[in-house]
């Protein structure tokens, strides 16, 4: 059962959902609490990160189907701390304030740098993480789950940056707001269809070692890769098209007063 190609990519669609609102939860449920539970929040989280690499270590050893699902919980284990580190805030950047009115080029992009650097240099760890888990494995489903996850996020944060016509805004937590000020809303760049190119050559690229697969593990995996890809390739397709992609997690996510430079409460 675990091995059609339907069920994996379900539970691909289902764990990026699941996972995406969870880490939304958390950090929204952090916010409401006060700032000096969101350290508390990651410390605590931190065995998540430890397991991930475990399972990443052991599912590696062996193509199984049961492996191929391990591996690809394991990095969403990773990824998913990573990203609770950053969205709390813990793990961000040195830079902290609102991007200045004017400024361009090369400056606004170093300053755009030094608001995220601690977190990408943690998304590389993880990369170095992965690559040393799984070199020379027979199951890399794990390397190649969180390249694509790396991959299409470096895409996005670098169209947000230099622009795309729609930038949900709605989920940037209470201790990252500066971040919205370095946001480009506008027509899409070449960095847009850059991104949608590789992750879109991806995805048809995964979909034909899907269709040439024949044993089940090689399909399970395949079909795991090949909805992530698609995944985010329409992420990136919803930074262009007006669709309320924000409803899939709306419901399940409480509303968070914050107090703006005029003194009005807005809710988020």
């Amino acid at each position: 059962m675990l091995g059609n190609p339907w069920i994996a990519a379900l539970f691909a669609v289902f764990t990026w959902w699941f996972f995406t609102g969870l880490i939304l939860l958390i950090v929204r449920q952090a916010d409401r609490s006060g700032a000096r539970n969101h350290g508390l929040l990651v410390a605590l989280s931190s065995p998540l990160f430890a397991a991930g690499v475990a399972g990443m270590v052991v599912s590696s050893q062996a193509m199984t189907v049961m492996n191929v699902y391990i591996a690809f919980l394991s990095v969403m284990l990773v990824w998913g701390w990573i990203e609770l580190a950053f969205l709390s805030g813990v793990i961000a950047g040195p830079e902290r304030r609102p991007c200045p009115a004017g400024l361009t080029g090369w400056a606004r992009f170093n300053r755009a740098w030094h608001t995220l650097s601690y977190h990408e240099l943690l998304l590389l760890m993880g990369v170095l993480v992965v690559t040393v888990a799984t070199f020379g494995a027979a199951n890399e489903v794990a390397f190649w789950s969180y390249l694509i996850l790396f991959g299409a996020r470096i895409s996005a944060k670098l169209n947000l940056f230099f622009g795309v016509p729609r930038i949900n805004t709605e989920f940037v937590p209470a201790r990252l707001q500066h971040l919205k000020s370095y946001f480009r809303q506008g027509s899409a760049t070449p960095a847009f269809g850059i991104g949608i190119a590789v992750l879109s050559l991806a995805t048809a690229y995964l979909g034909t070692l899907l269709i040439g697969a024949e044993a089940a593990p090689f399909i399970a995996g395949f079909a795991l890769l090949t909805s992530l890809a698609a995944l985010a390739t329409l992420e990136h397709w919803l930074m262009v098209i007006p669709l309320p992609d924000a409803k899939l997690w709306r419901w399940m996510l409480p509303s968070l007063s914050v107090t703006t430079k005029t003194g009005q409460s807005h809710e988020l």
